[in-house]
């Protein structure tokens, strides 16, 4: 039984939480955050303890921590678990600062202890079955690569301020997913980026739409587009042109009713919530998780991945600035 302690108590604290629980093989031992309240609701519900970061972490008998608190604090946080001996699931950004996240990257090598960065999207069983089928050949070699990330609303400016900026905090997840299925980084990334959907927004030094370019030395491209805004719901969809066909990851709909009349055609929208979404993934990262420590497989998404998708978030902020590509060798 994997004993687990979770540091931080906001909401993606709490989907962690369900996960750990629901897991057979692992259980919730303690929580801690600076609301003090949310981790003694958290520890409530689940049968847990409220303790400090530094007391779950220096505890010989909880074997890991999952980090879901404030994206500044996660490089000293998987430092310190790591130097103690944790197996840590921390996630994603690994730092809002690529310098600092890359020296927490030296840092966890001296310990050769690994850490997994919750990238979730990789564990969607759509997503899965997509890179299974390309790995299978069955469209031949992947030339065009299409992502479509589209939340139903925009976050409140206050998050917007802290959060790192689009590239850094909801952009990050399809610069995984773009090198998960195209098996390496490109070579350089063009991003244009505005604010339109809300004026505040930009008014805080970031934007709320987005397309990036990224450009494969062998010639292979890809596309990501995001906006803060889709009224219809939470828009998720990969599309993957190769030399021998085409393979694409739709939607989920709020149901497969599709209504056929004279007055046309109509179906379900998407679902709304990032949680209605991806809560299957979410639930797969975690025992994915539990069985690489208790079994001693390698993390299928290592720090190592986490500070790549960081480096290119860091040149498309640099591209969206300048007007002009971004080789990530320069960065």
């Amino acid at each position: 039984m994997l004993r687990t302690g979770l540091l931080g108590a906001g909401r993606i604290a709490g989907v962690h939480a369900i996960a750990i629980t629901a897991n057979p093989g692992s259980t919730l031992v303690a929580v801690s955050d600076i609301n003090v309240a949310a981790a003694q609701k958290i520890a409530d519900q689940y049968g847990a303890v409220v303790r400090s970061n530094d007391e779950i972490i220096n505890d010989p008998d909880i074997d890991a921590v999952l980090i879901a608190t404030s994206t500044d604090t996660h490089s000293d946080l998987i430092e310190k678990a790591t130097a103690a001996g944790k197996a840590v699931l921390c996630e994603k950004p690994v730092d809002l600062s690529l310098a600092r996240a890359r020296a927490c990257q030296e840092a966890v090598a001296r310990t050769g202890k690994p850490v997994m960065i919750g990238f979730n999207r990789r564990f969607d069983p759509n997503f899965g079955e997509l890179k299974a089928a390309l790995d299978g050949g069955e469209i031949g070699k992947p030339e065009l690569l299409a992502i479509t990330s589209f939340d139903p609303a925009p976050p409140p400016v206050s998050y917007v301020k802290v959060s790192g900026g689009l590239f850094r905090d909801m952009m990050i997840h399809d610069f995984d997913m773009a090198n998960f299925i195209m098996g390496e980084l490109p070579v350089s990334v063009s991003a244009i980026g505005s604010s339109v959907v809300d004026p505040e927004i930009g008014k805080a030094g970031d934007v709320d739409m987005a397309v990036v370019t990224l450009s494969y030395g062998d010639g292979r491209i890809a596309v990501i587009k995001n906006s803060r805004r889709a009224v219809y719901g939470y828009d998720q969809r990969v599309e993957l042109l190769g030399s021998g066909g085409l393979l694409q990851a739709q939607n989920m709909l709020e149901n497969t009713v599709v209504k056929s009349t004279a007055d046309g055609v109509t179906g379900a929208k998407p679902t709304y919530f990032f949680l209605e979404r991806y809560m299957p993934a979410y639930t797969a990262e975690w025992a994915v998780f539990v069985d690489a420590v208790n079994s001693g497989k390698p993390f299928p998404v290592t720090l190592e991945d986490g500070v790549a998708a960081l480096v290119m978030a860091e040149a498309a902020t640099l591209s969206a600035k300048s007007g002009s590509p971004v080789r990530l060798d320069t960065i």
